[in-house]
């Protein structure tokens, strides 16, 4: 099964890489854009059928690994 994991910095956590996202933009033109976050995208395959059971797994790789849970939140696609 192909899992994709979102991962992002938790809400009130400083994003130094969004920030200076957002002040490129501005330095290109659009001043609109505002509260830029910068977050990854990990997709890997994983062996299953049990989509619970993989969403499981995933769940422990990411709590072990790849996303630290202090500072990160993530998000599970698995399908």
């Amino acid at each position: 099964m192909k899992a994709t994991v979102h991962v992002f910095l938790k809400p009130g956590v400083l994003d130094v890489q969004g920030k200076a996202v957002e002040n490129a933009l501005h330095g290109l033109g659009w001043a609109d854009v505002k509260d830029v976050r910068v977050g990854r995208v990990i997709t890997f395959d994983v062996g299953g059928t049990d989509k619970a059971a993989v969403e499981a797994e995933v769940k422990a790789m990411c709590d072990k690994l790849l996303a630290n849970t202090v500072i990160e939140s993530y998000r599970i696609e698995v399908g």
